[in-house]
């Protein structure tokens, strides 16, 4: 099975973990600079760093499509920019996910092969997708969604710690992200946890910096840019959430089931 990510933020980078461990082809292709907020658990992160590791996986930018085949030999994931094309000469997908949370109608053609699986709003059955995984925290999340659409977006973080707006950290102004910190830093309540545009970023209480930004990337003001955990628990940044997994439990079922049906035209 080839499969080809379009996005390798932490939701992204969470189906990559779980459909690379049970044996199949990831490739994950991604913007010049991603806007990747949880660093650690991204294999997107490999875009700023030459390589990544998530739990022990191994991801390598590449700036050459031709060597996607000896990374999959060797069991990395390779990671490249290509914002637009996603079947290259040397790779072609069985199954796109994207994984952008673009929120938006995206443009797909489409046909029995490959299958398209779309994560949250954007997506519409049988107009551009196959299937799509519900991303919205609750009852629903990771559900396989085979007629209609996503919960419409509700801007509404998921609770931790009895707190979700404001474990949110925002743009203070338009400019660019400067921040000497790590993800994982602890930090008290009204602490500088960084700058945009000479801007102050304020922990709004005690907390563990689970997200940012990296440096040098430019924002538009109030845009999301980091999250701060209140469980201060610095082991809790090193894994992929329960959201992402559950989220890649749902794409590797919508996976399973469309090759079953495939398969099996009188079931």
């Amino acid at each position: 099975m080839n499969i080809l990510i379009r996005g390798g933020g932490d939701l992204g980078s969470g189906v990559a973990f779980r459909l690379h461990n049970v044996g199949w082809n990831v490739v994950i292709t991604e913007i010049e600079q991603p806007l990747v907020l949880r660093r650690s658990v991204s294999f997107g992160n490999a875009i700023y760093e030459g390589q990544m590791s998530v739990e022990g996986v191994q991801a390598k930018y590449l700036e050459n499509p031709d060597d996607i085949p000896k990374l999959l030999g060797n069991r990395v994931i390779p990671v490249l920019i290509s914002s637009e094309n996603f079947i290259f000469t040397s790779y072609q997908p069985t199954i796109i996910v994207d994984a952008r949370l673009l929120k938006r109608t995206v443009e797909y053609s489409i046909e029995t092969w490959p299958m398209i699986i779309g994560l949250g709003p954007g997506f519409k059955v049988s107009e551009n997708c196959h299937a799509i995984i519900e991303t919205n925290r609750g009852h629903y999340l990771g559900r396989v969604i085979w007629e209609g659409e996503a919960i419409a977006d509700t801007g509404i973080p998921g609770i931790v710690s009895n707190k979700n707006h404001e474990r949110v950290l925002r743009a203070p102004d338009s400019g660019y992200i400067e921040s000497k910190f790590a993800i994982g830093d602890i930090f008290k309540k009204d602490a500088i946890i960084g700058f945009v545009a000479g801007q102050p970023i304020i922990a709004p209480f005690d907390g563990c910096l689970r997200g940012l930004m990296h440096n040098g990337i430019y924002v538009k003001k109030g845009i999301k840019i980091g999250d701060l955990d209140p469980r201060i628990d610095l082991n809790l940044t090193k894994f992929i959430s329960e959201k992402s997994l559950a989220i890649a439990g749902g794409v590797l079922e919508a996976i399973l089931r469309y090759n079953f049906l495939q398969n099996n035209e009188n079931f």
